[in-house]
């Protein structure tokens, strides 16, 4: 019988996840369109909560007991189009650590289901 491993175990674990979210914020804080939403913010706090939640995404042992996404991203003004880059660059970075397209899949689907919860609402659309 045949076990087929968790995303988590695909990837390395703990130690490939925090190698990937650690290059992460580096691409993501050297990008001038996105930088901005990461002013004056605990890095080092960020990037753990990071880790705990790509590692719960990918189906590791810790369930992500963080705040919840609607909560953490509300009143940032996050939009769709900067959403989608910070997405670009997580992915980006996943395929470079030699992720597989699997894995990539369930992340952008992660990616897509959770978007509602982060990217601010249009402001001044007519009712």
């Amino acid at each position: 019988m045949t076990t087929s491993l968790s995303y988590y175990d695909q990837v390395g674990g703990a130690p490939a996840v925090r190698g990937v979210v650690d290059l992460f914020y580096v691409r993501v804080l050297d990008d001038a369109d996105v930088s901005p939403y990461f002013t004056g913010i605990d890095l080092a706090r960020l990037k753990r909560h990071m880790v705990v939640l790509l590692c719960s995404v990918l189906g590791g042992p810790e369930p992500y007991e963080g705040r919840d996404l609607a909560e953490a991203h509300h009143g940032l003004g996050i939009t769709a189009a900067h959403y989608a880059k910070v997405g670009e660059i997580l992915v980006s970075v996943l395929r470079e650590a030699g992720v597989g397209d699997d894995v990539l899949r369930h992340v952008v689907l992660t990616l897509d289901s959770v978007k509602p919860s982060i990217v601010a609402e249009p402001v001044g659309t007519a009712d």
